[in-house]
């Protein structure tokens, strides 16, 4: 993964499983900013008055924030462990709440670490994750003499084609990663003897798991 390349989920996601008799529910959300994980933590609390605890942790990439809580179970036994799954699996701008409804058994600091990271794991398996790269928008004019040799060319540069317009000639909207746009063009130049036009659009996030 590049430098500046990260993962993070496209969506909620929820999960629950019981462990002896403790129902622990896990929430997964996208955020962006800290007032994001606030009011996410706020509504899964606001949804769950009656469960004893509330854990969460999140990572926020804007100025590289983490925090945690374990919300009245023993300390290091909760948000830590679940904040321990989000960072092994390279996730950021994403928030996890586990909630605990306690089954009157208890489950010691040992059976607590496990409970959380496996509710944590369970949610971000659940989840779908969006691979982000610095892309910009590449918008390819040709003639159609020119489509087959270019179509063949692209699949190596993992390129997100957005749109596609055959009239004239042959109008193509792609999202290229940045670390690999300059190679491409140079190469589409090369192919073409420098006939298709190429005009490069605004760099920004895009997500590229289906092509990585």
């Amino acid at each position: 993964m590049q430098s500046h390349d990260y993962l993070t989920i496209a969506q909620e996601a929820k999960t629950s499983f019981i462990e002896k008799k403790s129902e622990f529910i896990g929430y997964l959300s996208p955020v962006s900013s800290n007032d994001e994980a606030v009011n996410f933590i706020n509504t899964v609390k606001a949804g769950h008055r009656k469960a004893k605890h509330h854990v969460y942790a999140y990572i926020l990439r804007d100025s590289n924030i983490t925090r945690y809580s374990d919300d009245g179970e023993p300390q290091g036994t909760a948000g830590i462990p679940v904040l321990d799954v989000l960072q092994k699996r390279n996730l950021t701008d994403i928030c996890c709440v586990v909630v605990r409804y306690f089954g009157g058994i208890l489950l010691g600091g040992g059976g607590l670490v496990r409970a959380y990271s496996h509710s944590a794991a369970l949610t971000c398996d659940a989840a779908q994750i969006q691979h982000m790269c610095q892309s910009t928008p590449l918008t390819l004019r040709m003639d159609y003499t020119l489509y087959g040799k270019v179509t063949y060319c692209l699949p190596k540069y993992g390129v997100l084609e957005q749109n596609s317009d055959f009239n004239t000639d042959v109008l193509l909207e792609l999202l290229v990663r940045n670390e690999v746009l300059a190679d491409l063009q140079k190469e589409l130049t090369e192919l073409s003897g420098g006939k298709i036009q190429m005009q490069c659009g605004t760099p920004a996030y895009a997500d590229f798991s289906s092509v990585l």
